[in-house]
């Protein structure tokens, strides 16, 4: 399945944004470079349990194992101390982000509740996409019957494009589903 998207962005979106944007060399092309997921669980500083499942589902869902996020500064309003578990996170570079990509723009946002794309808004001035999951459950790979606590999380599409516009032009082409 890797192949499919990475075998599109070669024979598709690669002489498309070469001629939609007049590069005059092949390495000014955008491509994707990584997908960052994270998932911020305040409530694990009660409940270790927490933690384990959130990782557990994370690398169901991307594939990696997570790597467990621990706070920089203790925060008295909200009862954190330095060093505690506060979330997990996941990087994907290479076969694993092109596999998570093609599931995540082909299965799961089909399968969101009345989806009518993503918006174009959530991009950062520099190429890179952001935007929010608010249930873990619209992955396949996750059995609800089995999910104690509904959890969102944020992934984080990082492209070598100079401009959002670039940007949103390669996700399109990729298969990024906008809304109109």
């Amino acid at each position: 399945m890797a192949a499919r998207m990475k075998e599109a962005y070669k024979k598709e979106a690669f002489p498309a944004l070469m001629e939609k944007f007049h590069y005059k060399n092949v390495m000014e092309v955008p491509k994707l470079e990584k997908i960052t997921i994270n998932m911020g669980l305040g409530e694990a500083k009660d409940n270790p349990k927490m933690m384990e499942t959130a990782v557990e589902e994370m690398s169901l869902i991307t594939g990696q194992r997570p790597v467990v996020t621990k706070a920089r500064k203790s925060i008295a309003n909200f009862k954190v101390r330095q060093g505690m578990t506060v979330g997990c996170k996941v990087t994907l570079r290479g076969e694993n982000m092109f596999l998570f990509a093609d599931k995540f723009f082909n299965i799961v946002l089909p399968r969101v509740r009345d989806f009518k794309g993503v918006s174009k808004n959530s991009f950062d001035g520099r190429g890179n996409y952001s935007m929010g999951v608010k249930e873990q459950s619209i992955f396949p790979e996750i059995v609800y019957d089995k999910v104690d606590k509904i959890k969102g999380m944020n992934i984080v599409f990082t492209t070598t494009a100079k401009t959002d516009e670039e940007a949103a032009a390669l996700l399109q082409l990729l298969g990024m589903p906008f809304e109109k």
